[in-house]
């Protein structure tokens, strides 16, 4: 008996159901049930047929079974439609009679919609579980590889370089010194930046880490970008920002982690790249847009399309030493944008080079500026 009440709940309510979707699903059940007895009613003001009464509730039925969990809210539904009609909407109006013709025709009707559907919509939400779990898979799969691959080239450099130091200190001169030490720096620096943009990645994807967004300057989000990036790279920036004091809600540490990486991205990938240029606007719909030009070849026609793409494996096209995969800074940068609530999109500029933009969405006039 315990087995059977314990499977026919399981059938009824979804697993783990917690009182917050409890208290979500009866109030989305009650809400339907409502409008759907104040448009009978208003059918009845207006003098229509009472035919068009159950059809009205078998809607409310039907959705209610679509956008609640499990299949309990659309058999109470079906059992308190069929009431309802029954009682307020059927002659004599106000009092209940089960003797009328096609009464329990109705009940098994609207009873069965809300099974049929229930199950429907349980099967779909199921698969589209299914799926999500699925890509998830293949992304921690892809993050593996790309990490593997990301970390295991500096590793090696590091080792390499640190050895012969250690291995021939006494026969190498100050300037070779300092250049083996120099290379150890640099790539220790590019595996905190993986390291930095693979927390992003799982901080965005965690659904239980909600961004706190306060509004924040863009001109000073660009200074302290600008002044991060300067530290450890020699080529120049080019920034240009608007007069007006642009406030934007944002998670700024972030937001500076996205303007960096496409700045090392140019580094990085650019081919031919000279100067980077920063530019800040604010756009038309309420939106400020955030660019970083460079004055490079370009993007290859190919990658394009696929460019934001988590782990992009363009390995194949980089440079010499192997280990320039930007794959996850720019996932981490699309995460982080749309995370916002805003957009991104690269594309190649007509004089040449490319342009990395990346918009958010403004802070309401009220507001702004405190």
């Amino acid at each position: 008996m315990p087995k059977l009440l314990s499977w026919c709940r399981g059938l009824l309510f979804p697993k783990g159901e917690s009182p917050k979707q409890i208290a979500r699903d009866m109030g989305i059940t009650i809400a339907l049930l409502g409008m759907a007895a104040v448009v009978c009613a208003w059918l009845n003001m207006l003098g229509h047929s009472d035919s068009a009464v159950p059809l009205v509730f078998v809607l409310a039925v039907l959705l209610t079974a679509r956008f609640t969990e499990g299949y309990f809210y659309g058999m109470f539904a079906s059992v308190a439609s069929v009431i309802g009609v029954n009682y307020a909407f059927t002659y004599p109006y106000f009092q209940f009679n089960f003797t009328l013709t096609g009464y329990p025709f109705t009940f098994v009707t609207m009873f069965a919609v809300s099974m049929v559907v229930g199950m429907l919509t349980e099967r779909v939400k199921r698969q589209e579980r299914l799926r999500s779990i699925a890509t998830q898979e293949k992304m921690k799969a892809n993050l593996l590889r790309s990490v593997s691959h990301d970390i295991r080239t500096p590793l090696t450099s590091i080792i390499g370089s640190s050895n012969v130091v250690l291995e021939h200190y006494d026969t190498l001169n100050d300037d070779e010194k300092k250049e083996l030490i120099n290379h150890v720096r640099e790539d220790a620096q590019w595996l905190v930046r993986l390291v930095e943009n693979i927390l992003s990645i799982t901080r965005i994807n965690d659904a239980a880490v909600r961004l706190k967004k306060c509004p924040e300057a863009a001109e000073e989000i660009v200074s302290e970008a600008v002044s991060t990036f300067r530290k450890n790279r020699s080529m120049p920036v080019h920034v240009r920002v608007p007069d007006e004091l642009l406030m934007v809600p944002m998670d700024a540490t972030l937001i500076e982690q996205v303007l960096v990486n496409l700045m090392e991205n140019v580094v990085n990938h650019a081919r031919g790249a000279t100067l980077i240029e920063l530019h800040v606007t604010k756009e038309s719909n309420r939106m400020v847009r955030f660019c970083v030009e460079d004055n490079g070849l370009g993007i290859d026609a190919e990658v394009l399309p696929k460019l934001f793409e988590e782990l992009f494996p363009h390995a194949q096209n980089e440079n010499a030493d192997g280990r320039r995969n930007m794959g996850i800074g720019l996932s981490a940068c699309m995460s982080i944008v749309r995370a916002h609530g805003g957009v991104m999109r690269a594309e190649n500029r007509e004089a040449g080079g490319a342009r990395v933009c990346f918009e958010l969405p403004m802070e309401e006039e009220n507001t702004n500026g405190g």
